[in-house]
């Protein structure tokens, strides 16, 4: 009996190894370059990349969302076809509608923020000094301007 149970912990070890190592999907990847690229923009440029990746991710759902519709027309219309399955179709695909909705509206959302990010720092001019964030600028600044007052 031990030999069984250990064989069975050796084995399920095994699988839970194999399963952590597993290569991430493409989509896994690029979001999890587009994240990297969020927390490290910084200039005008960044955020104007951004902005424009999530526009493209926009459109890329949207036309799932119009896809996921014809579909979902197709399986209403045609249901005698699919017999008991079609009621689970027909509400999985609006799942997936909703889904990809949601999720449109959001990269949406994002892309509208990076493009206030690029307007507000096109604005400012910051974009020509990558290096020196907002707030020490503002240091910089007060301190200068105290220095003159003390001259004065």
């Amino acid at each position: 009996m031990k030999t069984k149970s250990g064989t069975f912990v050796a084995i399920l070890s095994a699988i839970a190894l194999l399963a952590s190592c597993a290569q991430m999907s493409p989509l896994e990847a690029q979001n999890d370059d587009l994240h990297k690229a969020v927390k490290n923009a910084r200039t005008y440029t960044d955020h104007d990349k951004l902005a424009k990746q999530y526009r493209n991710a926009a459109k890329e759902m949207l036309i799932k969302v119009e896809d996921q519709k014809k579909l979902l027309q197709h399986y209403e219309e045609k249901s005698y076809l699919y017999g008991r399955q079609a009621q689970d179709k027909q509400s999985y695909t609006s799942a997936l509608l909703h889904k990809y909705e949601r999720a449109a509206e959001e990269t949406l959302k994002q892309a509208a923020f990076h493009q206030r990010m690029t307007s507000e720092l096109a604005h400012r001019d910051y974009s020509t000094s990558a290096e020196t964030p907002p707030e020490s600028n503002y240091e910089n600044n007060a301190r200068i301007g105290s220095d003159s007052k003390d001259r004065i």
